[in-house]
């Protein structure tokens, strides 16, 4: 056996101690379910806190403020990928990324949890955001990492990971959200840093096991320009609190602000991509069907991610939770897709397979996935109409049709930019699918703004039908789309 303290060249492929993976998957699937537990945990009652009243243990902000910062922190998160990337590539290497970038997400539950009123809050979702963002742009790597090439386990290695993140994000909303409406906000965003903490103190005893790989640093630094970089954050640092000092940067403004800066980023990254010499014949072409699938990612994401703003609005003030004389708490309902995502995303797998070469194209399933996603919407007509009328039944129902839109979308998405993307720009590619969905994520928050409770039916229409409308010219451009892709599917 391994000792912790000794780390591997590679895994060995005869290692099946994990289900006939290999061992230290288990310490990798154990650090995403808590790290999902916490975060999902968190953002289950993070919205209903900064809306709710003081009398309610909330901060009693806005209603639309408060949606708008949920949006700009998820886009915050997925921004933060980038750096998280750039750290690993340039500076610590993937394992130690992903480790400091956990001890960063803990640190921002703790404050949630224990700093009062908007500091903790302002503290805690930038400790988080930048955490999260490291955790998600490592962690996949690190379970790539377990695998060779032609090894067969990989796939169902995947499988496996994934299903830690669904089961994370299953628990994490049902205990902060029964802490919350039991005890207080404060104890439920204590819980999500305990989670936190018991994934790192069983991830850190069992990370020497990883291969040695891990702590390669790909692309590292020319000596002395590390202290560039770091004079340049600590620049971008004092700017920031200058803009909030000065009143240009308000809790009113963070999601716009996130939009613009995503939107800047992701059109910097396409004229930087085009304009190089090398890309040219095929590789030009595939960013250019890359470009209508850009857009229907951010329609998609823009609807979808309301699962955390209107969707909690919604439970909390037009959703019957009385379960036999006891109110089920609002977090509750951000644990009904984890569920449908285990019980169908093996059936979706199995029916691709099964379809193989007949199975529709990447912008197919693009499309369909956004037009369902503005059909979901439609669906929210189909409710009673009054305050805390509207059945779980038929929210289970409507949140089952939001899964099975993101399960035509949400798996290929990754694959499709993985193999669109020029040799030269695999990685800012993948940027550039993260910043489709920190784009999305924050302008969810911004549309959640104009809702409202007592006269829902308009954002439904137009939210929804900006979605099918997307999802439907996608369909109907899937052809010449498909032919841009020039031999990718």
């Amino acid at each position: 056996m391994t000792s912790p303290n000794t780390r591997p060249a590679a895994v060995s492929p005869h290692d099946t101690g994990f289900f006939g993976q290999p061992g230290v998957l288990a310490n990798l699937f154990g650090v995403e379910l808590w790290e999902r537990f916490s975060f999902y945990g968190m953002q289950g009652i993070l919205l209903i806190y900064l809306y709710y009243s003081a009398a309610q243990g909330g901060l009693g902000i806005d209603q639309a403020v408060a949606t708008g910062i949920v949006g700009a922190y998820g886009g915050s998160v997925y921004l933060s990928t980038i750096l998280g990337a750039w750290l690993a590539d340039r500076v610590l290497g993937p394992e130690r990324t992903l480790f400091y970038s956990a001890i960063c997400v803990m640190a921002g539950h703790i404050a949630l949890a224990v700093l009062p009123g908007l500091v903790g809050v302002g503290v805690g979702l930038a400790l988080v955001a930048l955490g999260s963002g490291g955790v998600k742009a490592n962690a996949t790597s690190l379970v790539g990492s377990l695998y060779d090439e032609h090894d067969p386990r990989r796939d169902a290695g995947f499988s496996l990971f994934y299903m830690g993140i669904n089961i994370g994000g299953l628990l994490g909303p049902l205990l902060t959200g029964l802490l919350q409406s039991e005890v207080g906000f404060h104890w439920g965003f204590g819980a999500a840093a305990v989670g936190m903490a018991i994934g790192l103190i069983q991830y850190a005893a069992y990370r020497g096991r990883l291969p040695e790989s891990t702590h390669h640093v790909a692309n590292p630094l020319p000596a002395g320009r590390g202290l560039a970089y770091a004079a340049g954050a600590v620049v971008v640092v004092l700017l920031v609190a200058v803009l909030v000092m000065t009143g240009v940067i308000t809790t009113g403004r963070l999601s716009d602000i996130v939009i613009g800066v995503s939107a800047i980023a992701a059109l910097g990254y396409f004229v930087v991509i085009l304009a190089d010499r090398q890309v040219r014949g095929a590789e030009r072409s595939r960013i250019f069907a890359f470009m209508p699938l850009f857009v229907c990612n951010v329609v998609f994401w823009s609807l979808y991610q309301q699962q955390f703003t209107v969707v909690a609005i919604y439970s909390d003030q037009r959703l019957d939770r009385d379960l036999f004389g006891w109110t089920m708490p609002v977090s509750w309902v951000n644990s009904i897709n984890p569920v449908f995502i285990i019980v169908l995303a093996g059936a979706f797998a199995a029916l691709w397979t099964r379809l193989g070469r007949r199975q529709p194209s990447t912008p197919m399933k693009f499309g369909a996935g956004t037009a369902v996603m503005g059909l979901a919407f439609f669906c929210f007509l189909l409710m009673p109409a009054g305050q805390n009328t509207a059945p779980i039944l038929g929210l289970a129902g409507i949140l089952l049709v939001f899964t099975v839109a993101e399960l035509l979308i949400s798996p290929v998405g990754l694959s499709a930019t993985t193999k669109l993307a020029p040799r030269k720009f695999s990685t800012q590619m993948v940027a550039l699918y993260f910043l489709s969905i920190a784009l999305g994520t924050a302008l969810a928050g911004t549309l959640a703004g104009y809702y409202d409770p007592a006269d829902e039916s308009p954002f439904f229409i137009w939210v929804g039908l900006a979605a099918v409308v997307t999802g439907v010219v996608v369909i109907a451009l899937s052809k010449p789309i498909h032919k841009l892709m020039a031999g990718v599917d």
